[in-house]
C-alpha cells in the first residue's frame, strides 16, 4: 500500500455493525426532531400553524437526512432509484435534493479500515501480490470504493473494495430508510412499497456479491468481445472474492465530459448507448439496470464506451421484452388505442387510471406518439414536451385512488431506459431512435 499518496478529504469510517448503523439512524432521528422543534417554535412565534411535512423538510433537516443516509450509502440510493422511473423528474423537490446530495457525497474508508477489509479477504501478506497499490481511491460509490494498482508484471488493475457491514445490514437499512421516507411525507401512504422493498433487498444482496458481479462482467465482455464501440474490463478471478472485485484498469473520461464535445461525437456516443440498451433488452436477455452516469466512460482516442459496474445486472423476462416490443410497434405505427392497450398490458397504466382519466391519458399518448414519429433524429436536448407530460401526469396523480406501481421487472428495465434518455438529454444528443428500434420490431429480433 502506497502510504505516500496525498490524503483525500471526507474520510469517515463506515459503520459496519448493526448496532453502529442503528445508532446512525438514532442520531439522525434526534437531529431531525431537534430541527423540527426549532422550526416549529419559529413558525408559531410568527403566528403560523405549521404542517408536519413543512417542519420535517426544512433545508436543515434535508441536509441532515442526506448526510446520515450518505454514511449508510446503498440502501438509500437503491430506494431512490426504484421510487423514480425517470431519474428524478417526477420526484418531490425535497426528495430530489436529498438524492442529489447523496450522489455528490463520497465518504471513504480511512486507511486502517481499508487494510482490515483487505487483510480479511486476502490475508495479511496481500501486499506481495502487487508492485503498487494506491491507498487513495480513484472512485467512491454507494457500496464500495475503487483503487488503482499494478501487478508485479506491470499490468494495471482496478480493485473495488466493499464497505464493511454492507451485506449484513441490507435488510434493516432498507426498512429504516423506507420508514424515514414514509414519516417525511414525501411518499404517499397509499403507495404499497412492499414489492419494491422486497426487490430492493434482493438486488442489493446480489450487488453485494462481487463474485456474482464478476460473472456478469464476463458475460458482457464475451458478448461484446471485439466490438469497435464498447470495451468491458475482464475480472481477475484469482484476486476476486465476495467482497473484493479485481478487474482490468481501462482508461477513460467521465461520460459527462462529452458535454463539451462536438455534436457528432455526442450523437455517436448516445447512438451506441441506445443501441446497447436495445441489444440488452431484445438480444442478450440480460440488462445492466443501473443507469448511473459513473458506470460509463468514454475514450476520445478510440471513440469507444467503457462499460463498468455489473452488480445490478439481471435477466430480462421474455414477457417484459415482448411488452416493450408491442408498445414500441404501436407507437411507431401511430396507433393511440394500441399504445394504450400495450401500456396497460405492460403495467405502465392501471385500469382505474384509464377508466377515470381516459381523455388525459389519450392526450399524453398523443404527445409521445407525435414526438416518436417526427422525421429525422430525435433531439433529446428539446425537453419542452417533458414539461407538458409532467404537468399532465401530476394532474392524474392528484387522484390517489388511481395510483399504480408497474411490475418490478418493468420498473427496472424502464429505469435503465429512462436513465439513458436522461444522459442523452444532458448531452443534448440527436439520435434516429426509430431506425435503431425498427429491426427489433419486424421479425421479433435484430
Amino acid at each position: 500500500m502506497d502510504d505516500s499518496d496525498p490524503p483525500k478529504p471526507r474520510h469517515r469510517a463506515i459503520p459496519s455493525s448493526r448496532a453502529a448503523r442503528l445508532g446512525t439512524f438514532g442520531r439522525l432521528a434526534g437531529g431531525v426532531a431537534g430541527g423540527m422543534l426549532g422550526e416549529g417554535a419559529r413558525r408559531l412565534a410568527r403566528g403560523e400553524r405549521p404542517r408536519m411535512r413543512d417542519l420535517l423538510l426544512t433545508p436543515g433537516n434535508v441536509g441532515r437526512l442526506a448526510d446520515r443516509l450518505s454514511h449508510l450509502r446503498r440502501a438509500a440510493m437503491k430506494l431512490g432509484q426504484m421510487i423514480s422511473m425517470d431519474a428524478g423528474d417526477m420526484l418531490p423537490a425535497e426528495l430530489t435534493a436529498i438524492l442529489a446530495q447523496l450522489r455528490s457525497q463520497a465518504y471513504r474508508m480511512p486507511p486502517q479500515q481499508l487494510r482490515s477489509v483487505l487483510d480479511a479477504e486476502w490475508g495479511p501478506d496481500w501486499r506481495r501480490r502487487f508492485a503498487r497499490f494506491n491507498a487513495t481511491p480513484i472512485a467512491a460509490a454507494s457500496i464500495g470504493q475503487v483503487h488503482r494498482a499494478a501487478l508485479p508484471d506491470g499490468r494495471e488493475v482496478a480493485i473495488k473494495v466493499q464497505y464493511p457491514g454492507i451485506r449484513e445490514s441490507i435488510d434493516s437499512d432498507v426498512d429504516n430508510v423506507a420508514t424515514l421516507l414514509r414519516v417525511s411525507g414525501v411518499l404517499p401512504r397509499e403507495l404499497d412499497l412492499a414489492p419494491l422493498l422486497g426487490e430492493a433487498k434482493r438486488q442489493l444482496h446480489e450487488e453485494a456479491d462481487y463474485e456474482r458481479e464478476a460473472a456478469q462482467m464476463t458475460r458482457f465482455a464475451d458478448w461484446l468481445d471485439g466490438h469497435p464501440d464498447y470495451i468491458v474490463p475482464r475480472p481477475l478471478h484469482e484476486l476476486t472474492t465476495a467482497r473484493v472485485l479485481a478487474m482490468d484498469f481501462i482508461e477513460g473520461q467521465p461520460i459527462e465530459a462529452l458535454g463539451e464535445a462536438p455534436q457528432e461525437t455526442r450523437d455517436a456516443a448516445m447512438r451506441d448507448l441506445i443501441a446497447l440498451v436495445l441489444r440488452e433488452l431484445f438480444e442478450f436477455g440480460a440488462m445492466q439496470t443501473d443507469p448511473n452516469f459513473a458506470n460509463y466512460r468514454f475514450q476520445p482516442d478510440t471513440g469507444r464506451l467503457v462499460l463498468l459496474d455489473f452488480g445490478a445486472t439481471r435477466d430480462v423476462d421474455p414477457a417484459t421484452a415482448e411488452g416493450y416490443r408491442t408498445l414500441l410497434a404501436a407507437g411507431l405505427a401511430g396507433d393511440r388505442d394500441a399504445v394504450r392497450e400495450a401500456a396497460q398490458a405492460a403495467g405502465f397504466l392501471g385500469e382505474a387510471a384509464i377508466a377515470r382519466h381516459r381523455p388525459l391519458v389519450d392526450r399524453m399518448i398523443d404527445i409521445v406518439v407525435t414526438e416518436m414519429n417526427r422525421p429525422g433524429p430525435f433531439d433529446f436536448g428539446d425537453r419542452g414536451f417533458v414539461e407538458v407530460l409532467r404537468e399532465q401526469g401530476m394532474e392524474m396523480a392528484a387522484d390517489r385512488s388511481t395510483w399504480h406501481i408497474p411490475p418490478v421487472e418493468t420498473l427496472f428495465v424502464q429505469r435503465k431506459i429512462s436513465g439513458t434518455a436522461l444522459l442523452a438529454a444532458r448531452l443534448a444528443a440527436r439520435v434516429d431512435v426509430r431506425e435503431l428500434v425498427r429491426p427489433y420490431l419486424a421479425g421479433g429480433s435484430a
